[in-house]
């Protein structure tokens, strides 16, 4: 499988839930959904089972930029953590 992406709009904001794997590949149609549900955005990683660094990567970057993360599997989270933060 590969990565599906759900948006769903709210008043309060955009809910962007990832399912599958992500890769490096399906970043630029991720960053387009993002663009579509600004100002604010929660990623729903719940479904999601597989990624790769690049993809771990940017996650990091969204939520020091604000977004949300939510319901994220604690291997992804602890990549995540270790991604936005190399020195703990």
């Amino acid at each position: 499988m590969t990565l599906k992406i759900e948006s769903h709009s709210e008043d309060n904001g955009t809910t962007i839930r990832l399912i599958g794997r992500m890769q490096e590949e399906q970043l630029d149609e991720l960053k387009a959904q993002i663009e579509k549900g600004r100002p604010k955005i929660a990623l729903d990683l719940e479904q999601l089972s597989l990624v790769d660094v690049k993809a771990v990567r940017f996650l990091a970057v969204c939520e020091t930029e604000g977004m949300r993360i939510v319901r994220c599997s604690p291997y992804i989270r602890d990549w995540i953590d270790k991604e936005a933060h190399p020195q703990r």
